[in-house]
């Protein structure tokens, strides 16, 4: 496993993380989930994903009591605050009051006395960014966080809050959670410049595109059962011809290399030096291991420029 710098910080990850999105507290069985951050944390992987609103707070229970028998400093750990917590008109967004009482929930469940990152899981039109930002760096002069973060947030949002920390000399945004895979590339226009720039990282999730890249799905065939298109019911935008036709390209380039094409897909990704890391999923270890073994693999010009006209 190899690291990386988390943006302009010093904080190190590993290449590959380990999310917990659809899989832990929900639909996969707890023991796999338990065995599978196992897996991950034998392969090297020192950077956990969760958020609070994984399986209401399930998936963070489940995500602590699998980290426990660790040494705490061995392993970062993210969460995320903004979703729907409860019934109530303050049990989301990211004013000061949810934020401070979703960190110390978040806390209880996970069993920590700290996260590593704390993500506003998305952009709140209705809160000021300075209320935002200003209860966030209260949480870190606490030590309950100790580094903020976001997720899906646009370029232009990005940069009003980092503005808005220098004016008001508040803790910055060191990182970034946005989606990024062969087939959704937006960041690559505003969001990796804007990181370079300003010194924010990105932890991209969907690496694979949801199992798409793969490979499992082919042309002319129904979804396997247990596969995140037949749960999800995904749609023609989604799989289509045209893309397992690609992923049947990228499959010949990854046989080439001696590699799976999913772990082409996601050595791709980290051909950008603002990645810091990618963030997979897993259902079983076998897939842990499998995807932790695409971090350090090098893809040469000519291999990129090839992988680049398959896309289009």
């Amino acid at each position: 496993m190899e690291y990386r710098r988390l943006g302009g910080t010093g904080l190190k990850v590993s290449e590959i993380s380990l999310g917990s999105w659809l899989t832990y507290g929900g639909y996969v069985e707890r023991e796999n989930a338990v065995n599978s951050i196992h897996a991950a944390y034998d392969a090297g992987i020192n950077f956990f994903d969760t958020a609070n609103v994984y399986e209401r707070g399930e998936a963070e229970k489940v995500v602590g009591e699998a980290l426990k028998q660790y040494p705490r400093e061995s392993y970062v750990l993210a969460t995320k605050v903004f979703g729907k917590m409860g019934d109530g008109p303050n049990d989301q967004g990211l004013s000061r009051k949810h934020i401070i009482e979703q960190c110390n929930a978040s806390l209880s469940r996970l069993g920590l006395d700290y996260v590593d990152i704390y993500y506003c899981h998305r952009y709140h039109a209705e809160t000021p960014v300075h209320e935002t930002l200003r209860a966030l760096d209260d949480l870190v002069r606490q030590g309950k966080v100790l580094y903020i973060g976001v997720s899906q947030w646009t370029a232009a949002q990005i940069e009003e809050a980092l503005s808005t920390a220098d004016r008001y000399l508040l803790d910055r945004i060191v990182v970034n959670q946005p989606v990024y895979n062969m087939f959704d590339r937006y960041i690559e226009d505003e969001i990796i410049p804007l990181g370079e720039r300003k010194g924010v990282g990105q932890v991209v999730y969907s690496p694979l595109a949801q199992g798409l890249l793969t490979g499992k799905y082919k042309a002319g065939a129904e979804a396997p059962k247990d596969s995140r298109a037949a749960k999800l019911g995904w749609n023609e935008d989604r799989l289509n011809e045209e893309r397992i036709a690609k992923v049947g390209e990228l499959t010949k380039i990854a046989d080439e290399l001696g590699v799976k094409v999913g772990q082409l897909a996601i050595a791709w990704i980290l051909r950008q030096p603002n990645v810091a890391s990618a963030l997979v999923g897993a259902s079983r270890p076998e897939q842990v291991r499998e995807n932790a073994s695409a971090s350090g693999i090098k893809l040469e010009a000519d291999v990129l420029e090839r992988i680049e006209s398959i896309l289009g």
